[in-house]
């Protein structure tokens, strides 16, 4: 099968650019951005699953406890990025991307214009197996930027004029997507402990990312630097996150975020749930096949929430930062299984209280 694109040299191996992967159903491609400020938070993801011929996206808006989302998927035949009300158009590779929302059932409509302020930074390929099998086999780019535009939720509309600021993610590689894979059962242990910390303070953005055993061990780490566009490259550093615990969860009550010799005070101020844009989402989970062409809504009261049913447990923090220097940015949990640190020991039980 050939695409339009077929004819850019952009050929990694002998096979058109419609195989991908090695043929591997669980292969993405995937953008994700969040706006994030002291009065709302929202979120864009969208998928592509070439192997899967699935292609899908989601928009969610926090605002007042409540958060609002649509949910969209269809067949994948072309590199489109564009799904039902949803649009991601990319202006500027990697610098400017203008995102399109039209979803009036659902109350969400946006025109907003994502604009690079820092230097991205890739991360250490992260590559986890289960037995034999790939499990994960992932890159991904980080980039804290600026909105403008506006959005209209339920909630009310909000004009942005380049104010707002927030994370650009695009990653690609093998990762559990759509239906479970045939097969003997998995030999991986249930338990998975993700981090990601992208903050921007005023000469730019600082980075760190961890998956952890259950010791708390780091299986893939990194922190970076990444200062604003024109003033330098993005470079690595030394970052460590630590954590103080919120009882009966696998969230974090605050953290303290270290590069180098910085440090800098995390305090949430709001809690954004990842399913509203489709990370683990009982019904609409990325790279899901629904017989053809679907759009759907959800409603969320945060504050309702169960923190420990399974599919609400990821998280993205939005944190006020102080120390070194003062900013915003989000701390995002995906806590699964034993974590000795915060005093897990089971699949899904919570911090207990000390």
């Amino acid at each position: 099968m050939l695409l339009p694109e077929d004819d850019f040299p952009l050929h990694q191996t002998t096979a058109p650019l419609a195989q991908t992967m090695g043929g591997h159903p669980n292969a993405y491609d995937r953008f994700f951005f969040n706006a994030v400020s002291e009065d709302f938070y929202f979120g864009i993801a969208l998928g592509l699953y070439p192997n899967r011929s699935v292609i899908d996206a989601a928009f969610s808006v926090l605002e007042n406890g409540q958060q609002h989302s649509v949910f969209t998927s269809d067949l994948l035949t072309d590199r489109r990025t564009s799904v039902g009300p949803i649009t991601i158009e990319i202006i500027e590779p990697l610098r400017v991307n203008r995102i399109v929302i039209d979803a009036p059932e659902q109350g969400l409509r946006a025109d907003l214009t994502y604009t690079q302020m820092t230097e991205t930074i890739e991360e250490p390929r992260q590559t986890m197996m289960d037995g034999s099998r790939i499990f994960m086999d992932v890159t991904r780019a980080t980039q804290l930027g600026t909105w403008s535009g506006w959005f209209e939720s339920p909630e009310g509309r909000h004009e942005l004029h380049d104010n707002i600021i927030g994370t650009k993610d695009r990653s690609w590689g093998i990762r559990p997507v759509g239906e479970p894979l045939p097969g003997a059962p998995s030999t991986r242990a249930p338990q998975l402990c993700f981090f990601w910390a992208p903050l921007l303070i005023e000469e730019g953005g600082r980075h760190v990312m961890s998956f952890d055993d259950s010791a708390g061990r780091h299986l893939h780490h990194s922190g970076g630097r990444l200062p604003r566009v024109g003033t330098g490259p993005a470079t690595a550093a030394d970052g460590e996150l630590a954590f103080r615990w919120r009882a009966g969860t696998r969230w974090m009550e605050d953290a303290e975020m270290t590069i180098g010799a910085e440090s800098y005070e995390l305090t949430p101020i709001g809690r954004f749930h990842m399913r509203g844009i489709g990370y683990n989402h009982p019904t609409y989970g990325h790279g899901k096949w629904h017989g053809g062409p679907v759009t759907a809504g959800e409603v969320l009261r945060t504050d309702d929430l169960n923190p420990l049913d399974y599919f609400n447990i990821h998280v993205q923090h939005i944190v006020r930062v102080q120390g070194s220097a003062t900013g915003i940015g989000v701390v995002e949990q995906l806590i699964i299984g034993p974590y000795a640190p915060a005093g897990l020991t089971g699949l899904l039980d919570g911090v207990p209280t000390t």
